[in-house]
């Protein structure tokens, strides 16, 4: 397969520049090539998007919607082939593929019956007479920035609620999951949307970047990534007085207090932190627990991961699979060599491939200081630092003790503790007695600290992201 921007309704591919995309289960095997674009191609998305806004914002938003049942209609029935595809280019394994294309779908579905909901209020006027209200209004041109760990959930739970609001998007997917993206491009444009108002440009991001937001009109963005990216962003996007929403990293802790069901905390903690190799911006990458019962929980915890099992993408008994990149493998593999030379004790996981793949097995280290890079540091992949506490507030202060904000969870019996834990967690999302990497689609997403823009993604939160309100009044005495 070949990956193709998709711009002003024309398929085409850049002849500039092109790469050869391996499966990072089995480097031996291709997956396909890439083209990469230069900022013509964005300066075309541009003039694309701008030229399709009147008559896509002018549509009903049930005719809108009605586009975005297709797409969900169309993303189902291709469910198999493009999770293989995109679980071949970035290595996620395929079971957990197929679930996350199930959740396109289902995104798909709730903005598009957004496209029948009341939308404004009537207000009050201080004038008899008067007829005072609200309504929402596009922001305009959108760009849309999205990572390779989650190639279908991510974009989609940007470019839905864009659309249905009648806003026209310009998006620049990452490169290690381009493959995946002119897929659902596809998917799309074989739904209706017109030419113009969904706009598909690949390439890398320092060089389009620039581009974006110095060579095209833009009237707000959306970013995942990472969180010196996400500042950056945020920076041109403030310079260009536009709205910006940006999600970038965490360093997520699960709390586990002496009085928790270790049968529910244990296999919501290995998920959390082992599934997608560890590269979710939500994953559980720290595991604070309270001394009295740590040996217990290390034991228990011990105990499963021997079960885990890591092994090619496409093989369905796989709990994790590679990591997605040469580069994410050798980012995750220093932390491991530091992990060997400065934690106190290192639990691994074994790996069950044998193909040459960017592989790292699950660890699960302790005996490390709190100021420790292991602790501190986004890592993105499978490692999870074990930290004990003598109760429940150094818990909570150890849990609170991160320069980001994203998630947390407290495991506990106790509905004291829960509440209290609820309340005075610093993070966007909080849980209870819950695996907090899987945060539904019809929720609000986002994070506090360096983890967020602070405002928020997924459910109505996103409705509010990509419109702006209009205070209308007229006088009909």
């Amino acid at each position: 397969m070949e990956s193709k921007n998709w711009i002003g309704g024309e398929w085409y591919a850049p002849t500039s520049e092109t790469m050869v995309i391996s499966s990072p289960s089995d480097i031996s095997v291709d997956v396909g090539v890439l083209h990469f674009s230069d900022e013509s191609d964005v300066i075309a998305a541009g003039d694309a998007a701008r030229k399709a806004l009147p008559s896509w914002a002018d549509q009903s938003p049930m005719a809108r919607g009605d586009i975005l049942y297709r797409a969900a209609a169309l993303l189902e029935q291709q469910l198999e082939e493009i999770a293989v595809l995109a679980s071949s280019e970035m290595g996620k394994p395929i079971t957990e593929m197929k679930g996350e294309v199930m959740r396109g779908v289902n995104l798909l579905k709730y903005y598009a019956a957004e496209g029948a909901r009341a939308v404004g209020q009537v207000i009050p006027a201080s004038q008899s007479q008067v007829l005072q209200y609200t309504s929402r209004v596009p922001l305009g041109v959108v760009a849309i920035i999205t990572p390779w760990n989650f190639p279908v959930a991510i974009p989609i739970w940007k470019i839905a609620p864009a659309l249905i609001c009648g806003n026209t998007v310009i998006w620049k997917p990452a490169e290690n999951a381009s493959l995946s993206a002119t897929r659902i491009a596809q998917v799309f444009a074989d739904a209706g949307v017109p030419a113009g108002v969904l706009n598909v440009v690949i390439g890398r991001g320092p060089e389009l970047g620039g581009a974006l937001f110095e060579k095209t009109t833009l009237d707000g963005v959306g970013f995942t990534g990472s969180t010196n990216t996400g500042m950056h962003v945020a920076a041109m996007a403030a310079a260009r007085n536009i709205k910006y929403q940006t999600e970038m990293g965490g360093k997520n802790a699960a709390v586990v207090l002496a009085d928790a069901d270790l049968s529910v905390a244990v296999p919501a903690i290995l998920s959390g932190a082992f599934r997608s190799a560890g590269q979710k911006c939500t994953a559980t990458s720290r595991v604070i627990v309270e001394a009295t019962i740590y040996d217990a929980f290390l034991t228990a915890l011990t105990d499963q991961l021997k079960d885990v099992y890591t092994g090619f993408a496409l093989d369905p008994r796989s709990y994790l699979g590679p990591v997605a990149s040469r580069q994410q493998f050798e980012k995750v593999q220093s932390y491991v060599k530091l992990a060997e030379t400065n934690a106190k004790r290192v639990h691994r996981d074994h790996l069950n491939a044998e193909a040459e793949g960017y592989y790292v097995q699950p660890l699960v280290i302790e005996g490390v200081d709190r100021d420790s890079p292991l602790v501190t540091d986004e890592i993105f992949g499978p490692v999870m630092a074990l930290l004990p506490a003598s109760g429940f507030d150094e818990a909570v202060q150890l849990s609170n003790q991160t320069v980001y904000g994203l998630s947390a969870s407290v495991f506990t019996q106790n509905i004291h503790h829960a509440l209290r834990f609820l309340n005075e967690s610093e993070a966007g999302m909080v849980r209870v007695n819950l695996e907090f990497a899987g945060v539904e689609y019809q929720a609000p997403f986002g994070g506090m600290k360096a983890s967020s823009s602070h405002s928020r993604e997924q459910g109505q939160a996103a409705l509010d992201f990509y419109t702006q309100t209009k205070t209308c009044a007229i006088y009909y005495g």
